[in-house]
């Protein structure tokens, strides 16, 4: 019973570390997708589409840098993909979490 309590534990503990990265990226991909889906996206330019997402993020504390963030604007749609790495350390040991937030209209 005290095994299963400490295994309980440290998945507690281990969760408490990977639970604000993965809701970070989740708020970062619904502010994706409502840029994506927004129809006054497609009359920006792609630079000032790529600053909006690089703000959300340093708002959310995502590592976010501009060579992770492509936006594609053609013929009326909206692209977006960033690809960024979050680094974790849990007890010593470093988990890199990469999430791929995209949205496209």
């Amino acid at each position: 019973m005290i095994a299963g309590a400490a295994v309980l534990l440290i998945l507690v503990v281990i969760g408490g570390f990977l639970i604000p990265p993965y809701a970070a990226n989740w708020r970062l991909q619904s502010y994706i997708n409502d840029l994506a889906d927004d129809p006054s996206t497609i009359r920006k330019p792609a630079e000032a589409v790529r600053t909006e997402v690089l703000n959300a993020a340093a708002g959310l504390g995502l590592p976010l840098h501009s060579e992770d963030v492509h936006v594609g604007l053609t013929q009326g749609i909206v692209k977006i993909d960033v690809l960024y790495i979050v680094h974790v350390d849990v007890a010593g040991y470093t988990i890199d979490l990469h999430f791929r937030p995209a949205a496209g209209s």
